[in-house]
């Protein structure tokens, strides 16, 4: 009797496993923006004027801080000269509300989309260059854009530069200071570059930027245009760079060439390097060592007894020291630093775990071995019994024939 097999179409498929939902991309970092924001706002509550003013513009460092790690972490090109792209969003921004009295989000559109047709036409002049070439270029560009406001001085204001005076509307009443409204002005700017900077990284664009990074040929032969990916990571970050340096003209009620300096581009960098390339946390660290570092330390200088000069001095010392301290001890800067933190605390209690586990079997181990090697000597001398079965003859093979 052949027994019958089953019809595979009758047999009920097994239960499928729910899936686990997955919350998507924009809506997480939007969740994160919205938390981080309320967050900021119950702080700026709680602080002073003073510490509002801090925090507005460490908010708007953040902005330029952020394309600016994108451009050098995520694409792999050095720009020394954002601070030039910073000049152009401030001006733009000044001359916007000056001339045309248009109102904050519009100003601050103008000043993204200046900075950003500044960057493209820079990205696709430069798109050919590459290491210390580029560098150069860029560091060309910061020491020779700002000039250009004493250079036309009916436009720019010369050394004055042009007035950026806001106002807090009028349905928050006489309670919200003008330092506090900018401070909550900067910090939802720089929570909205943020949400749409993490997205970009995410995207393909994100993908063939590093791609770019790591490989320029491999890229190239993979169907990725690298020259127009490179301009591309060039408009974004100047575009940054434009919303940041509106916000910082702002933040100082003026836009004037002392302002976008030649330093303010060495200390993005700094910013970039110190948080980390690449890392958009690390955009937040670095500002805020790069804003909140100088004041503490010129405090601590001339609480002990230092002459004015040198207190000035000491956070140009300090940012040194603390940028060779970084690159020795955490090359990927202070994002990178807390990530290995993490890692370590998280594997410790696992060892920890398995160190007691194995412990009392190790000693269980060590107990049976001592005591084998207590046992009586001549246990060990005792002669070997042969095995039965090998003691038996083996009985020889008969010649055909016989019986």
């Amino acid at each position: 009797m052949v027994a019958s097999t089953p019809d595979p179409a009758l047999t009920p498929a097994p239960a499928a496993r729910p899936a686990r939902w997955a919350a998507p991309t924009l809506i997480r970092h939007l969740g994160m923006a919205v938390l981080a924001g309320l967050v900021l706002l119950l702080v700026s509550n709680a602080i002073g004027d003073y510490r509002d003013y801090q925090l507005a513009e460490v908010a708007a460092y953040v902005v330029a801080v952020a394309g600016l790690t994108v451009l050098i972490g995520q694409s792999g090109q050095i720009s020394i000269g954002n601070g030039a792209f910073m000049a152009v969003g401030g001006y733009v921004a000044a001359l916007s509300l000056a001339d045309l009295h248009w109102p904050l989000i519009a100003i601050g559109l103008a000043a993204v989309a200046a900075a950003a047709v500044a960057g493209a036409i820079f990205g696709v002049a430069a798109a050919r260059l590459r290491g210390p070439y580029l560098a150069g270029a860029t560091l060309m560009l910061a020491v020779a854009l700002p000039s250009l406001a004493t250079r036309f001085q009916s436009v720019f204001g010369g050394d004055q530069g042009l007035g950026f005076f806001v106002t807090v509307p009028g349905f928050l009443g006489s309670s919200i200071s003008l330092i506090r409204w900018q401070a909550w002005v900067s910090c939802a700017a720089a929570l909205i570059i943020l949400v749409l900077l993490a997205n970009l990284l995410r995207s393909r664009v994100g993908r063939s930027w590093r791609a770019v990074r790591d490989d320029e040929v491999a890229a190239a032969l993979a169907g990725l245009n690298v020259a127009r990916l490179q301009a591309l990571a060039f408009v974004v970050s100047a575009a940054c760079a434009g919303l940041g340096g509106m916000l910082l003209a702002m933040w100082n009620e003026s836009a004037s060439p002392g302002l976008f300096s030649l330093t303010l581009s060495i200390q993005l960098l700094t910013a970039a390097v110190l948080g980390g390339l690449g890392s958009l946390s690390g955009a937040i660290w670095g500002s805020a060592v790069l804003v909140l570092a100088p004041t503490y330390l010129e405090n601590f200088a001339t609480s002990h007894g230092m002459t004015a000069a040198t207190s000035a001095s000491v956070p140009i010392v300090a940012y040194g020291v603390v940028l060779i301290v970084v690159m020795l001890a955490f090359p990927s800067g202070i994002q990178g630093g807390l990530v290995l933190l993490v890692q370590v605390t998280r594997i410790q209690p696992i060892f920890r775990r398995l160190t007691t586990l194995v412990r009392p079997r190790l000693g269980g181990l060590a107990g049976r071995s001592g005591a084998l090697a207590r046992q009586s000597p001549t246990a060990g001398t005792e002669a070997v019994q042969p095995d039965p079965i090998d003691s038996q003859p083996v009985a020889e093979p008969q010649e055909r024939g016989t019986t």
